[in-house]
Formats: C-alpha cells, structure tokens, sequence
C-alpha cells in the first residue's frame, strides 16, 4: 500500500500559513508528498524544499485569474496536485490544516482496513476549527463551520475536488469544471478516529486582514473588495458561531508557531453573531438529534 500526500499554497509565508508544519505533520505516512506551488513573492517555494525531504514533489503553477470567482482556482490548484499522485490512497491538507501525530497509528491502520474496499472512496475526518488564537475552537458540530470533511481520496481519476476545494466529488465522465458539478456524486466515505486542526484564523488582528483580503479576492471582484474590506485597518475577531477552550494537546510540529504567538484574544460570547437559523438549527439539533439542511460532500457507510 501507498499513500501520497499532496496539498497547494501560494504566498503562505506572507500569508502566514502554516503550511510547512502541515506538510511535515503526514510526512511520516506519506511515501511522496505532492506540492503545488503558485508563483510566489515571499520564499514560499524555498521553505518547502528546505524541508529537505526526497518524499516532496514541487509542481509550479501560475494562477488562472478567469477562475478568480466562488475560489475556483483552489479546487483547480487541488485536482493539479491530486492528479500527480501515484499512490492507492490521496492524503489531502490545505496549507492552514495540520495532524497531530499521536493519530497517524489509527489513520494508517483506517487506510490498510478500506484498502480492499472498492466501494470506500476516502477516509473522513473530525474538525477543530481554531478562532482567534490557540486556545478558542468553535464548538463542535455548531453551524457556520463543517464537523467533518473527507481529506483521505482513493485514486480515482473520477474524483474531483469540489467549488472551492473544501471537499471532493465523484463525477460520471471528465467534463469542464461547471458541467461535471452538475454531474457529481457525494463520496461514500468511512468515519477515522482522528482530527484535522484547522488553523484557520489565529493570526493577530493586521496578519488576519490581509488573508481576509487576499482570499476575498479568490470568491469577488476588485469592486466588492474595495468596497466591503479595502478601507479595514485591522480585522475585527466577532465570530459568528460560538467558541469553547481547547483543552487538548497540540501537534508537535506546530510548539515553535504557538510560542510565537504575540497577542492576546479575548472571547465574549456576547460578541457571537450567529445568524437567527443557525441558532434554531442548532437548538433543533440539540434537542432532537435531527441536524437539517446540512451541507455534505461524502454519505458515511456504515
């Protein structure tokens, strides 16, 4: 059995991406690791093959500007680098999601059990979303963040990463990207015990406007922009769903970004935004069990 890792960034140093401790967190498991990397100004492209390992593969792109709209260069970027993998099964993270190592024995293990399974097309995962610094996570299973995604991918040149690369579909044939959307089919996935941390927002308030900026840029034009986020000084942290402490250990590759971390967030539940359906949803679902109009990339298979 093989295992490819593969992912894609650009800019992620200026960005502040912790990408190069989310590709170190699956080399263990991975026998290559793919790297797609888009022009860059900021050294990114040198921090990765500074890592210093055989396993990494750097593939160069340029950024396609007329998939600037809904982030379709990100699903573009990703199905770039899943297409490069020669591996049975795709280990897929973005530049900001990061394994702790104490779950690669189970995730391995999760690989080898389904690898005879034709049926099973990925692996799925939990999540713990980040907010504000390192020791806020939105509270699980809350609307307004995705519980679970699929980030292990059978090799299949049928699968697809899907709008703007959160997830992956099945499709029926190799149409362009618009028509084959309308053509997919959810992935049938199977449930690991383990987590992706997504580092999503804990830079400080200007690191964060400037990735809020740059990756508005990938879903509207210059006009929305500069409208709605151009005239900003500094990001406000008011999360629209609500927070609770991590209380759990960190990945190791990930002590170094932590230590360096230089401001202080506070969390006021008071200061959560939540949409008015979200907060019924979530009651819903608190009470009932029943979790409604739920986006979903994968059907679980029990």
């Amino acid at each position: 059995m093989k295992i490819s890792g593969f992912t894609f960034i650009r800019n992620g140093i200026k960005l502040t991406y912790p990408f190069v401790e989310s590709i170190c967190s699956i080399l263990p498991v991975c026998d290559e690791m793919i790297v797609v990397v888009g022009k860059s100004e900021d050294g990114t492209r040198e921090a990765i093959t500074n890592i210093n390992s055989p396993k990494i593969v750097v593939i160069d792109t340029e950024w396609d500007d007329s998939l600037r709209s809904g982030g379709k260069i990100l699903a573009q970027q990703t199905d770039i680098a899943f297409k490069a993998i020669t591996g049975d099964w795709g280990f897929y993270l973005q530049g900001d999601e990061v394994i702790h190592e104490q779950d690669l024995p189970a995730i391995v293990s999760a690989t080898e059990k389904y690898l005879d399974q034709p049926q099973v097309d990925g692996l799925l995962f939990s999540y713990y979303h980040f907010y504000g610094n390192y020791h806020y996570i939105a509270k699980p299973g809350t609307r307004g963040t995705y519980p679970y995604e699929t980030r292990i991918v059978r090799r299949n040149p049928l699968i697809h990463s899907f709008r703007d690369a959160q997830g992956f579909r099945k499709h029926s044939d190799t149409a362009t990207v618009p028509a084959r959307q309308l053509l997919s089919r959810r992935l049938q996935v199977k449930k690991v015990d383990a987590h992706i941390y997504h580092y999503g927002k804990v830079r400080g308030p200007l690191e964060e406007l400037q990735r809020s900026k740059e990756f508005h840029r990938l879903w509207h034009d210059d006009e929305w922009v500069s409208r709605h986020i151009a005239n900003q000084t500094a990001y406000e942290y008011h999360p629209d769903y609500p927070l609770v402490r991590f209380e759990q250990t960190h990945p190791h590759v990930m002590k170094e970004r932590i230590q360096q971390l230089d401001w202080d967030f506070r969390y006021d539940p008071a200061a959560v935004k939540m949409p008015i359906r979200h907060r019924i949803m979530n009651l819903l679902e608190e009470y009932t069990g029943f979790r409604p109009f739920d986006f979903r990339n994968y059907n679980v298979l029990r």
